[in-house]
């Protein structure tokens, strides 16, 4: 992988992780045209997702200074029941990283069939969501925070977007869609972090961790990761107020079927 591979497969990670079209798809698709394995390539992946949950805290470093003050107060108040409503919307996804690590891992090499598959389906969910208008309530609980992380969970599938599953799925709960995107993208802060830990302890193990990509490549893929993530997180956050996801749907309908095809041919 060269710099300019590493720098276009750093922004699509950046824009996509945020925006609700699925960065796992989309990598995997810019690395099939590319003819590299940026998705594979352990050390690029590392970097890029650790880039990304930089920007996060970048961006809403307010929200998060607000939880920690609160959190260290010792008491059950706001801050604390937000902080104990993404610890329980880390568990699904936590169940999968533990028991499923490996079939995951194995889908994401199975082609681009499942990507176009799984963008189809995100385009299912994100229009559904927009047309569906339930009562919408001014707090997340605890019970929807599990079922967001159920949607996180399932969201590890390449093609179908973490952000747009959660965020959709917060909708048809009846959350209000301003509280939606700052929990969606603080919710994947940890589990993040922790995969990052994981990858950088396996590549400690294997010489070849950091094959095929010199560290030129790394430092471009981290600050286009990082720069494009900030933007698409502040963007995406504007978005879901005003409630425009439906255009995502369309496009994840389009970029779905030409991956479908494209397979298959």
């Amino acid at each position: 992988m060269d710099w300019l591979q590493a720098l276009v497969l750093g922004v699509i990670q950046g824009l996509t992780e945020y925006l609700p079209v699925s960065s796992s798809g989309h990598l995997a698709i810019g690395s099939a045209l590319f003819g590299v394995q940026g998705e594979d390539n352990l050390a690029f992946t590392v970097m890029v997702h650790v880039a990304t949950v930089l920007s996060t805290l970048v961006i809403l470093w307010k929200e998060i200074d607000w939880i920690l003050k609160g959190l260290f107060k010792f008491e059950m108040n706001a801050e604390t029941k937000y902080f104990l409503n993404i610890v329980v919307s880390m568990i699904p996804v936590g169940i999968v990283g533990v028991f499923f690590k490996d079939y995951v891992e194995e889908i994401f090499g199975s082609g681009l069939l499942i990507v176009g598959c799984c963008l189809l389906l995100t385009a299912l969910l994100l229009t559904f969501s927009y047309f569906a208008k339930p009562r919408q309530r001014e707090h997340i609980s605890m019970k929807d925070a599990f079922i967001i992380g159920l949607a996180q969970a399932a969201a590890v599938l390449p093609g179908l977007s973490r952000s747009g599953s959660t965020i959709a799925t917060g909708l048809l709960l009846g959350n209000k869609k301003e509280n939606l995107a700052q929990f969606s993208f603080l919710m994947v802060i940890p589990p993040i972090l922790g995969e990052a830990l994981l990858d950088v302890l396996k590549a400690a193990k294997g010489e070849d961790a950091f094959a095929g990509i010199d560290t030129l490549s790394l430092v471009v893929g981290f600050v286009a990761a990082f720069v494009s993530g900030c933007i698409a997180c502040k963007w995406m956050i504007n978005i879901v107020k005003r409630g425009k996801l439906v255009w995502f749907g369309v496009y994840c309908a389009i970029a779905g079927a030409v991956t479908i095809v494209c397979s298959l041919v």
